[in-house]
């Protein structure tokens, strides 16, 4: 791992100057951010704007919302650009650890020895951060045509997954939907086939409901246990789209007109909203053995409680404590900061259906972010 002088050299190629993102949906009309967020930006920021390019690379499941952020961002910043490639959140955070990018969207926060690394990866010894600026429900999406409403136990969505339950006729799904007509066709399970953070939430969902059914824990990487391999959110999708009988895992905001089963959760049935969503994280505890700016959760994923959705994802960026220049600072914090505002998260809801955080947690994000400077 070589530290940021490399990664610097970098960054002025891209013409890191100031924030900004280049985008091309959704132009937010919500409201401002808190006071707070407005004032510690007008001591950062010059009047005209920030200028430059901000590059960053990672989850897809952000697509929809990084969008409406870059469009959002650039309404704001006319001469800047932040550039986003959705390559999935393992390869967001091998070119951020790697110094090809300023930061990274992923689905999942950096493990431990990825966190080590970040120490040198950025200026500095402090590391870096994670920053949880989208909620979203994990939608397990099917197609199966004629069905309106498809209802799936722990043990049904766990044994389909690991290979055990191969047919749509199966008692253990026709006896969770009386009166629903099944069609008699194999089961089709699709799975991401790079390495992702929302096969990470997903797998460890199952594992924690069903640990006796789904044996491979959580992991961002698939087993090897059947079933349809695609890339990226859009890739799973499409090939859920393309196949009657097929069912698979995404982020909500991108399955289009694909039906959306119902899971178990406890006693109940819960579909998935951002509400349902939302409650599944205020519920969760933060990560230990990191600075105090790092924000890890870690989901109550075997909640009964109803009204919660437990196969949610929180994505992050992640981003250094400390970078080499003051430009990438500024960039990056400005940035950040929009993202994490009361008009970035609302236009994030608009576009992609995700759940605005907490104004609590959106309070400590805006310190967290206080805190990136200069490396002394």
């Amino acid at each position: 791992m070589i530290r940021t002088k490399r990664f610097t050299a970098l960054a002025v190629v891209a013409s890191l100057a100031f924030a900004a993102c280049g985008g091309d949906d959704n132009e937010a009309d919500a409201p401002a951010s808190e006071d707070t967020t407005a004032d510690t930006t007008a001591d950062t920021v010059p009047a005209g704007g920030v200028s430059g390019t901000l590059i960053g690379a990672g989850a897809s499941s952000q697509k929809a919302a990084m969008q409406a952020w870059q469009a959002g961002f650039q309404a704001a910043n006319p001469d800047a650009t932040v550039e986003y490639d959705p390559i999935g959140s393992g390869g967001g955070r091998e070119q951020f650890l790697a110094g090809g990018t300023s930061f990274a969207g992923s689905d999942a926060y950096l493990k431990d020895e990825e966190w080590e690394a970040s120490k040198d990866r950025c200026a500095g010894d402090l590391g870096a951060i994670n920053l949880p600026h989208y909620v979203s429900p994990i939608a397990v999406a099917y197609n199966l045509p004629g069905v309106d409403e498809l209802r799936l136990s722990t043990a049904a969505l766990a044994g389909i997954f690991a290979g055990e339950i191969t047919e749509w006729t199966d008692p253990m799904i026709a006896d969770e939907n009386p009166g629903v007509e099944l069609p008699d066709l194999a089961i089709n399970p699709v799975h991401r086939s790079d390495e992702s953070g929302t096969s990470k939430n997903f797998t460890e969902y199952l594992g924690k409901v069903e640990p006796d059914v789904w044996t491979f824990g959580a992991i961002e990487v698939w087993p090897e246990v059947g079933g349809e391999g695609a890339q990226g959110t859009s890739g799973v999708v499409a090939a859920i789209g393309a196949g009657e009988g097929s069912i698979g895992y995404a982020d909500a905001s991108q399955i289009g007109d694909l039906g959306a089963a119902v899971i178990q959760v406890g006693d109940n049935w819960t579909a998935y909203s951002p509400e349902a969503a939302a409650r599944s994280v205020d519920a969760s505890n933060r990560i230990e053995g990191r600075t105090e700016f790092d924000f890890g959760f870690s989901l109550d994923r075997t909640t009964t409680e109803a009204g919660v959705y437990p196969i949610t994802l929180v994505s992050y960026h992640i981003v250094c404590l400390e970078y080499e220049t003051q430009e990438e600072v500024d960039l990056v914090k400005a940035f950040m900061r929009y993202v994490g505002s009361a008009e970035g998260q609302a236009a994030a809801a608009e576009a992609a259906g995700s759940a605005p955080i907490s104004a609590e947690l959106t309070a400590q994000l805006e310190t967290a972010i206080d805190m990136i400077t200069v490396a002394g």
